[in-house]
């Protein structure tokens, strides 16, 4: 259950966006802002009644963000919230589509775009239950959960080789193949496979910093040595094998490949 809080300088799509979350069954709360200043005080106030991201009944999970307000901008207000030890996860709302690239480079969850429409939003809010859901799972000893964007520390998957359960680093694995209803996972030392599809990956690895390059492919973002454009086709190199790449993911991955090697 998801405890969220939107921000909309427009009291009536404030009210409407409100009343989708609500009607939402894995939002347990909702409440509203109608600036960055309010947002910020009650985000404070949420984190603040349960330090270290606790699951009782207070914090804040989610935070649904317009983008153009009067004062501090949305954008302007997740920069705010990157600097806090265990910030909410964001998703920007706005009825603008120019900002999308740097609302990922902010982390957001999501970019959805106004009139907003419940099944889109109910996407938004299965991607947030996600990720939520992975750092709770992630969890270190200390009970603190791992921040947004980052890949926790010591994360693993358990697969079976020879009626033995072992467990894999989620950090040595290299990228992914799908294999029907499996999911081969590949690192530097072999490969494993495991019954999880490529898609439920996708959106639980995320966090890991692992991108969709192709239909049968995911990868760690860290791990492609090299990107290559020969004859229309775009391939990358991770260590020794080279991965196509669609026409569909090309764009974003060079886009998220720039941003990532930026000092």
């Amino acid at each position: 259950m998801l405890r969220a809080l939107a921000v909309d300088d427009e009291r009536p799509a404030l009210e409407e966006l409100l009343y989708l979350l609500r009607a939402d069954p894995r939002i347990t709360s909702a409440e509203g802002a109608t600036d960055a200043t309010d947002a910020l005080r009650r985000i404070t106030a949420a984190l603040d009644a349960a330090p270290g991201g606790d699951d009782g009944a207070s914090g804040l999970d989610v935070v649904f963000l317009d983008i153009n307000m009067a004062g501090l901008t949305g954008l302007e207000v997740a920069k705010l919230l990157a600097r806090f030890a265990h910030p909410p996860l964001i998703v920007f709302v706005t009825a603008h589509e120019g900002f999308a690239v740097q609302a990922f480079d902010l982390k957001a969850v999501d970019y959805v775009l106004k009139p907003v429409r419940r099944e889109r939003l109910a996407e938004a809010v299965r991607r947030v239950r996600d990720q939520v859901r992975t750092a709770r799972d992630l969890r270190p000893a200390d009970g603190r959960p791992a921040a947004p964007g980052t890949s926790p520390g010591g994360a693993q998957i358990a697969v079976e080789l020879g009626g033995v359960t072992r467990f894999v680093a989620i950090d040595s694995i290299t990228y992914v193949e799908a294999q029907g209803d499996y999911a081969r996972l590949h690192t530097a030392d072999g490969s494993h496979l495991v019954r999880i599809p490529l898609s439920t990956l996708e959106e639980r690895w995320s966090v890991h910093g692992f991108v969709r390059i192709h239909r049968s492919h995911l990868v760690a973002l860290a791990r492609i040595d090299e990107l290559r454009l020969d004859a229309g086709t775009t391939t990358v190199r991770v260590g020794t094998s080279e991965l196509p790449v669609s026409r569909r993911h090309a764009r974003q991955l060079r886009d998220l490949l720039i941003h990532h090697a930026r000092p």
